[in-house]
């Protein structure tokens, strides 16, 4: 079953958005970073969320704004400490996110909130889908029609179950909660103009163009 929200994101007004780092061994290499040996965790605020067809809002003063593809799934039931087994059991369904960061203010501040927290950082949809299988799904993103990333769900280190218990284990999840559950290999900068698609299929491709941010008056 599709539930597709035209007038803009798949969810509107979740209490987090949990993201999940280095979930892919090809991604955490590309950027010389070691394999965790459990989910690593961190937020975007919800503010960050912009729908389909929205401008990503390139901020001015930083080198390096980057794309990355991911699978997003969404929280259906109020739950804590889940286990990896039911976990399945709390999902609504399944959209796409892509969690822009400005990489160079990533490593300048060592934590990663204001270099994935700006506006327009989150964009999600097109579709939140039910019935899916999450190990069985493929993400695959361009940069004006020429693809970057392209790696099947099934290469996750921390599957979705894992996450879901790894994060109901230090906080209650709400319905409407939204994991972002890691990127694959192939992430890259964005400038204005740019037009970065990212297809999950099952579930559509989530359009979004770049623009610079304006300057202050």
């Amino acid at each position: 079953m599709h539930l597709a929200y035209p007038q803009g994101a798949p969810i509107s007004a979740p209490s987090k958005i949990i993201c999940v780092g280095r979930n892919y061994r090809d991604h955490a290499a590309e950027l010389k970073n070691e394999v965790p040996d459990e989910p690593l965790l961190f937020f975007k605020p919800p503010t960050a969320l912009v729908p389909p067809g929205a401008a990503i809002v390139r901020p001015r003063g930083w080198q390096r704004v980057d794309f990355e593809g991911e699978l997003g799934v969404v929280i259906g039931r109020r739950c804590r400490r889940v286990k990896a087994a039911d976990a399945l059991d709390v999902v609504f369904g399944y959209t796409i996110v892509n969690d822009v960061t400005v990489r160079d203010l990533q490593k300048k501040d060592g934590q990663w909130t204001r270099a994935k927290g700006f506006d327009s950082f989150c964009p999600v949809g097109p579709a939140l889908v039910t019935g899916l299988d999450p190990t069985k799904l493929r993400v695959v993103t361009r940069v004006d029609g020429m693809i970057k990333q392209d790696a099947p769900t099934s290469d996750m280190i921390f599957d979705v179950p894992t996450i879901i218990a790894a994060a109901s284990r230090v906080m209650t999840l709400e319905p409407g909660d939204l994991i972002a559950t890691g990127t694959p290999a192939g992430v890259g900068p964005i400038v204005a103009g740019n037009v970065i698609e990212i297809e999950i299929a099952g579930i559509g491709v989530l359009s979004n163009p770049v623009v610079d941010e304006p300057e202050e008056m």
